[in-house]
């Protein structure tokens, strides 16, 4: 089966820890840039976390107070994430958070 770039859009309307992508099963994806824009008129916080569904945890790997009306990338480098891997994101303000993940799902023929 093929490797499929993709992307995906998300836009924040509650301050709750929110899961914005899931890894499919028998994928393994490699995320190459979370674009976030605060269309906030103020700072807003914004964190983003991954949970790694092999180790039963979850780990923060972004943590920034954006400044109104910026655009940040919350992947400074490629993350790869197994199947069953969840990115998630948690924000400030509700309804002013929105941006899209470009990413790579590569079919994992060990795992199908």
């Amino acid at each position: 089966m093929a490797n499929i770039y993709k992307n995906q859009g998300f836009a924040l309307a509650s301050t709750d820890l929110t899961t914005v992508y899931t890894v499919p099963a028998t994928r393994t994806t490699i995320v190459k840039s979370i674009q976030i824009t605060n269309e906030h008129s103020s700072n807003n916080l914004v964190e983003i976390s991954i949970t790694d569904a092999s180790a039963s945890a979850t780990y923060e790997i972004y943590h920034s107070t954006m400044a109104a009306g910026t655009t940040e990338n919350g992947a400074l480098s490629p993350i790869v994430m197994e199947a069953g891997d969840i990115l998630k994101i948690q924000v400030g303000v509700a309804d002013k958070i929105e941006g899209i993940i470009s990413y790579l799902e590569i079919f994992d023929e060990k795992s199908s």
